[in-house]
């Protein structure tokens, strides 16, 4: 049965194979742009200060759960977020399944000076190198989207135009792979891409198994505090939140609330 993370990796390698744009001049152009924000460094600041980081996610929708907040300003998103502490933002830049937009990222990082993830679905060289150049400071690559050696040439590809990697995985050969491919920063989804179910076992297996030399996040259904000390305790860094964010009538309350504030 084909997942909702199959269909969309058709439609985005469909346009991958499309795109005839000369790699060599993305990526000198891309190696050329400003140094991005510390991605990893904000989420170790706030580790270091004895909290758990959090990675706020500006999400219009999402195949699994429809509409979330489809009218939301990325901006002032941004703005709640950087006044609730996150240590970070998502924005997603999917069009046809998300409702994202390159224009939501940059209407967000230039709203606020946090360092920004480009939550998208990253198939090929040309993306990595676009994330940088639409000024996101993080890419995200995810491993089950990915064979070990595709995730281990685009991860060395962002290496070397100076951009941040999230890798995300959802079990131990996947995590084998993040690690085979240098991944420093590696976050764990916890929800199913079959059945769509949160399984919050996985993330505390998964931690457990982790290096001590990676930051740890953990993805997806991350519903309140309680939910993110739990995290917390098993060993993560850092969580990454949408929905519970997207939705709450007061999204820096919010945050303080995941943040233990």
């Amino acid at each position: 049965m084909a997942t909702y993370l199959d269909r969309i990796l058709l439609r985005h390698r469909e346009v991958a194979a499309a795109d005839t744009r000369p790699l060599d001049d993305l990526a000198q152009r891309a190696s050329a742009m400003p140094p991005t924000r510390p991605f990893v460094a904000s989420i170790q600041a706030a580790v270091e200060a004895g909290e758990l980081a959090v990675i706020s996610e500006i999400k219009r929708r999402s195949p699994s759960k429809g509409a979330l907040n489809i009218e939301l300003d990325p901006a002032e998103m941004a703005a709640a977020y950087a006044l609730g502490g996150a240590s970070a933002m998502s924005v997603l830049t999917d069009e046809e399944f998300f409702g994202g937009s390159v224009a939501d990222l940059r209407a967000a990082r230039a709203a606020a000076s946090l360092p920004v993830l480009r939550k998208d679905f990253t198939v090929c060289r040309h993306d990595v190198c676009d994330a940088r150049l639409m000024g996101a400071d993080c890419v995200l690559l995810i491993a089950a989207a990915l064979s070990a050696e595709e995730l281990r040439d685009l991860h060395q590809l962002a290496d070397e135009i100076g951009i941040a990697v999230l890798v995300e995985v959802h079990d131990e050969p996947e995590l084998e792979s993040a690690l085979g491919a240098n991944a420093s920063l590696i976050g764990v989804n916890q929800r199913d891409l079959v059945t769509f179910q949160v399984d919050h076992d996985r993330a505390v297996r998964m931690a457990a198994v982790i290096p001590d030399h990676v930051t740890k996040v953990a993805e997806s259904g991350v519903r309140g505090g309680q939910d993110a000390r739990a995290l917390q305790d098993a060993g993560y860094h850092a969580v990454l939140v949408g929905e519970t964010l997207v939705t709450a009538a007061d999204p820096a309350a919010a945050l303080r609330d995941l943040r233990g504030v």
